[in-house]
C-alpha cells in the first residue's frame, strides 16, 4: 500500500526545492522556475504572507506541490491562495486533495476567509475543484514563442523623445522602476487587487529575485523617466519569461509595449535564449493582440477558482 505524505518544503534544502521546481517544471512548463528561485522566495517572502511551500510524497517519492499564502499586499484583507501541481502519472492518488486540504488549513490558522486556486484547464480539474467547492473565476492564457526557429519582428528605431534602456541601467537606485511597476499592477485585470507600497519588500523579492535578467528586461524612457517596461526572467537553460509588462498610464496607446517587448525578445534571442513564455489574462485583449503580433502562440489555459473557507 503506497504512504502518501505531504510536507513542507525544508527552508534551505537544496533537494527538496530542486525536486520543486521538476514537478513544477513537468505540470506548467511556461512558468519558469528552478531550485535557486525555490529557496529564495521560500527565504525572502513577507511574514505577513505566511507563505508555505509543500511537497507530496508517495513511498518518499516528490509527486506534487503546493504554493500557500495570504495576499498580504491586497487593500482587502483575509484572501489567501493555494495553487496545487501533481504530475500526470500520480494523479487520481489522492495527493492533490491532501496537497488541497492542508494548504486551506495553513490559511485558515492565518485568518484568510477566502482561497484562490489556479487549475489547468480540463473537464478533470474542473470537477476536482466543484467537489471541493470551488467555483470558476477567471481564465489566463500561457503563450510561446520559438525564438530559435521562430522569426521575430524587426525592431524598429524608439519614437521621438523616447530611449530604450534595461533595467541595469537603473542598478544604482531602481526606485523610479519600482513606481512604475506599482502603477501597472495596481491596473492589472485580476480577482486580487495588489497594492505595492513597500519599496524594501520590493527589491528583496523582485529585484533581487534570482532568476529576473536585468540585462533582458528592457524600458522605455520619456524624459528621463520610465514610461514602460517589459521585465524578463531566465532559467539559465535557455528559457526566458516575460513576467510583467506594463505602461505607464499617461503613455499608453503609443505603442510602447510592443516596443519594450520586441527589443527585450531580440536580445533573449541573442543571448542564447531558445524558447520565450508569457501570459495574459484572458480578458486582456490588448496585451493578447501585442503578443500575437510578436509571434506567440497559446500553450496552456488555466482557471482561477474560488472558495470561501469556513
Amino acid at each position: 500500500m503506497t504512504e502518501l505524505l505531504v510536507r513542507a518544503v525544508r527552508p534551505g534544502d537544496a533537494a527538496d526545492a530542486t525536486a520543486f521546481a521538476a514537478i513544477r517544471r513537468a505540470c506548467l512548463p511556461a512558468l519558469l522556475t528552478n531550485a535557486a528561485a525555490v529557496l529564495f522566495e521560500a527565504e525572502h517572502a513577507h511574514p505577513e504572507a505566511h507563505y508555505l511551500q509543500l511537497l507530496a510524497e508517495a513511498d518518499g517519492t516528490p509527486i506534487g506541490t503546493g504554493q500557500v499564502g495570504v495576499a498580504y499586499d491586497s487593500p482587502e484583507p483575509g484572501q489567501g491562495f493555494a495553487n496545487v501541481y501533481v504530475l500526470p502519472e500520480h494523479r487520481g492518488r489522492g495527493a492533490g486533495s491532501l496537497l488541497l486540504r492542508t494548504a486551506e488549513e495553513h490559511l485558515a490558522a492565518h485568518g484568510a476567509g477566502t482561497v484562490f486556486s489556479w487549475a489547468l484547464e480540463g473537464p478533470r480539474n474542473r470537477a476536482f475543484a466543484e467537489r471541493r467547492g470551488y467555483r470558476a473565476s477567471r481564465s489566463a492564457h500561457f503563450l510561446r514563442l520559438d525564438l530559435a526557429a521562430g522569426e521575430l519582428p524587426p525592431l524598429d528605431a524608439p519614437p521621438p523623445g523616447v530611449e530604450l534602456r534595461t533595467a541595469a541601467d537603473f542598478a544604482a537606485d531602481p526606485r523610479l522602476l519600482f513606481r512604475l511597476d506599482a502603477e501597472t499592477t495596481a491596473d492589472e485585470p485580476g480577482d486580487v487587487a495588489a497594492d505595492l507600497q513597500d519599496y524594501e519588500q520590493w527589491l528583496m523579492d523582485t529585484w533581487n529575485h534570482p532568476m529576473l535578467d536585468r540585462a533582458l528586461t528592457v524600458v522605455a524612457v520619456v524624459d528621463g523617466r520610465p514610461a514602460a517596461f517589459t521585465a524578463a526572467r531566465t532559467d539559465g537553460a535557455g528559457r526566458y519569461l516575460s513576467g510583467m509588462t506594463g505602461t505607464a498610464r499617461a503613455h499608453r496607446g503609443r505603442g510602447l509595449a510592443t516596443l519594450v517587448k520586441t527589443a527585450s525578445l531580440h536580445r533573449a534571442r541573442a543571448a542564447g535564449c531558445t524558447e520565450a513564455f508569457t501570459g495574459n489574462d484572458a480578458d486582456n485583449a490588448p496585451m493578447l493582440a501585442v503578443n500575437k503580433r510578436l509571434g506567440y502562440e497559446i500553450c496552456d489555459t488555466e482557471v482561477r477558482h474560488v472558495r470561501a473557507l469556513g
